[in-house]
C-alpha cells in the first residue's frame, strides 16, 4: 500500500473550491434521462454526451475528480484519447464506481446489500491500469416501517469495509458511500437517526479491517425529510441537522466528506452545502459529489445536438462554479444570475 499516494489523492479530491462530478450512471438511469430529452441511449450517444461534459472549458477549476461508469473508463473521445486521459489532461482525477448494484438481502424482505466483491481485486487493478485513481462503492439504505434493520446496516458496512481494504491494497482511494434514500414520508429526525447509526456502523467495520482513514473519503446524504413530505425545511435546518449527525459519527481523520445531492434541485443542493460550510469550521473538508444536480442543466441544454454543445458546457461550468462558491460559504442566490 502506497500511503503517500492514497493521502495525496484524497487531499487533492477535497482541494479548496473543488469537488466531484458524479457521472457513473448505469445504462438504465442514463437511458431514462436521455428519454426525458427525446434521446435514444446508445453506447455512442453516451460517449458523445460524456465527451461534451468532460471537455467543458474551465471545468477543472471547480471539479477535482469525476466518477465514471466502467463503460466510460473504456471509452475514447473523437480524437482517440481515453476519457480518463481527457480528464487528467484537464486537471481532474478519474475515478470509477466498482460495485455491481444491489441484490436482495436474504431473510430481510425489502432490504438489499451491495454486490460486487467477487472478482473485485482483478477489477480494481484493471481500473488503475486504465487510469482510475479512486473508486466508489454505494450502499443503499431505505427508510420504511422497521427498516433499515440492524442486519441490513451491518451487512452493507461489512461489504463496504472489504471493498475499502481491496481498494487500498490496489493503491486506489476508496470512497465510502452509505446512502440513506430520500424516498418516503419519514421525518428529518428519522433520517438523522438512521444516517448516524449507519455511519457509526460503517466506521466500526472500517476500523475492524484496519482501513487507513486518511486515504479514504466519505460520500453521504444530507439530512432531509422524505421526498413525500410536503413541508420542506429551511437551509439552516438542513445544515444544522447534517453537521450534528456528521460530527457525532465521522472520525476527524477522514480528509473530506462529499455530500450528495440525492434528488434535490441544483440550487437547493448548492444552498444547503453553503449553509453547512458557513456553520464551520469543521474537522474535515466539506465538499460535494453531485450527479444530477450538476448535470441536469447541461443535459437539457445539449438535447443531443452538436450545435448545443457549447451552451451545455457553459451550463455545466456555471453549475460547478456555483457549487464551488458554496464550498467556501461564498454562494448567494444573487450569484446564480452571474454569467
Amino acid at each position: 500500500m502506497n500511503i503517500d499516494t492514497l493521502e495525496t489523492v484524497a487531499q487533492a479530491l477535497v482541494a479548496p473550491g473543488r469537488g466531484i462530478l458524479a457521472a457513473d450512471e448505469d445504462e438504465e438511469t442514463i437511458g431514462e434521462r436521455f428519454a426525458d430529452i427525446g434521446m435514444v441511449s446508445t453506447a455512442d450517444s453516451r460517449r458523445h454526451y460524456r465527451q461534451t461534459l468532460f471537455t467543458a472549458p474551465g471545468l477543472g477549476e471547480y471539479i477535482s475528480g469525476v466518477i465514471l461508469a466502467e463503460e466510460a473508463l473504456r471509452q475514447r473521445n473523437d480524437e482517440g484519447r481515453s476519457m480518463a486521459r481527457v480528464l487528467a489532461d484537464a486537471g481532474m482525477i478519474p475515478g470509477i464506481a466498482v460495485d455491481r448494484g444491489s441484490v436482495p438481502l436474504a431473510g430481510f424482505p425489502g432490504e438489499v446489500v451491495t454486490d460486487g466483491l467477487d472478482g473485485l481485486g482483478e477489477r480494481l487493478l484493471d481500473a488503475r491500469r486504465l487510469g482510475a485513481r479512486f473508486v466508489k462503492w454505494r450502499s443503499i439504505l431505505a427508510i420504511g416501517e422497521g427498516r433499515p434493520t440492524r442486519a441490513a446496516i451491518v451487512a452493507n458496512a461489512q461489504a463496504s469495509a472489504e471493498y475499502a481494504a481491496a481498494a487500498q491494497a490496489a493503491t486506489l482511494v476508496p470512497i465510502i458511500e452509505p446512502d440513506v434514500l430520500m424516498a418516503g414520508d419519514h421525518t428529518m429526525a428519522r433520517c438523522e437517526e438512521t444516517t448516524g447509526i449507519a455511519l457509526r456502523a460503517f466506521y466500526t467495520a472500517l476500523d475492524r479491517h484496519r482501513i487507513m482513514l486518511r486515504g479514504t473519503l466519505l460520500k453521504t446524504n444530507m439530512i432531509l425529510p422524505g421526498a413525500d413530505v410536503a413541508e420542506r425545511p429551511r437551509g439552516d435546518q438542513v445544515a444544522s441537522a447534517t453537521i450534528r449527525c456528521l460530527r457525532a459519527s465521522v472520525p476527524a481523520e477522514v480528509p473530506g466528506i462529499m455530500l450528495l445531492s440525492g434528488g434535490q434541485g441544483s440550487v437547493d443542493a448548492t444552498a444547503h452545502l453553503d449553509a453547512m460550510v458557513r456553520s464551520g469550521p469543521h474537522p474535515w473538508e466539506l465538499s460535494f459529489a453531485f450527479g444530477r444536480a450538476l448535470q441536469w442543466p447541461a443535459l437539457r441544454k445539449w438535447a443531443g445536438k452538436d450545435a448545443n454543445a457549447r451552451a451545455a458546457q457553459r451550463a455545466l461550468v456555471h453549475r460547478a462554479r456555483m457549487t464551488s462558491l458554496a464550498r467556501s460559504g461564498a454562494w448567494t442566490p444573487r450569484r446564480e444570475h452571474e454569467q
